[in-house]
């Protein structure tokens, strides 16, 4: 039986031998049996390409006015390589829309990963403790959400990014166990472990409901076991 040429994809075979590294290094360092001390990164905006593989959000989606751009930044010291997520909020309703009555919110995500000749592609990030973000914030309330296969599709589990340091760049350490189970904004019944084997996405997201611009740069989010990596914060839920 001959292999169909799509089954044979360039793109697929590269994702493909990407993932067998990974494995064959956790085979090797035997951090597969062991706390892995490497960090593992999920994205990485230093590399451009990373980018293409996210989406941007609003409530411009359902007609309303709030303006959201996702851009890359390259390095030009003392700055690393980023992305932008910037835009403003607008509380405006659109007019000819009765049924929508709340605006005013923002979010970027990556979007489904494409398969590998080992499946669907997903993070197992079981074996960390922590998300780790390297940001600048501009101080406003911003919410990590992150997608996982759960029973419920429409399920995002939510954390508040706590930036100590607005204006400069920080590492944040977020613990997995943090993270809140929602659906459509609402905390949901019962708080659920998260399934942390199967993470589809990652994206930040801005609901504060306060209208005028934004800005968030982020250089890349990892999983890591590091509770100390130069600036980094650990900050507790509240």
């Amino acid at each position: 039986m001959r292999p169909s040429t799509r089954v044979l994809a360039p793109g697929l075979m590269s994702r493909s031998l990407d993932e067998f590294k990974r494995y064959a290094k956790l085979a090797f360092t035997q951090e597969a049996i062991r706390i892995p001390m490497t960090p593992y990164h999920l994205l990485d905006f230093t590399n451009p390409d990373t980018i293409t593989w996210c989406k941007t959000m609003s409530d411009a989606d359902i007609g309303g006015f709030s303006k959201v751009a996702l851009d890359q930044i390259p390095a030009a010291a003392p700055e690393p390589a980023h992305i932008r997520f910037h835009g403003n909020i607008s509380l405006d309703l659109p007019p000819d829309r009765p049924r929508v009555y709340r605006s005013g919110y923002a979010a970027w995500r990556n979007r489904d990963r494409k398969p590998t000749i080992f499946g669907k592609s997903l993070w197992d990030v079981d074996p960390y403790v922590f998300l780790a973000l390297r940001v600048k914030s501009d101080g406003r309330k911003y919410f990590v959400n992150i997608q996982t296969e759960s029973v419920e599709y429409t399920d995002i589990h939510q954390h508040r990014l706590y930036a100590q340091k607005p204006g400069e760049w920080e590492t944040l350490l977020i613990p997995w166990t943090d993270f809140v189970r929602t659906n459509y904004g609402q905390v949901v019944e019962p708080q659920n472990e998260m399934l942390t084997q199967k993470v589809r996405t990652l994206g930040i997201g801005l609901t504060d409901r306060v209208p005028g611009p934004f800005d968030l740069c982020v250089s890349g989010m990892w999983a890591t076991n590091q509770v100390e990596d130069g600036d980094t914060h650990r900050k507790e839920k509240q």
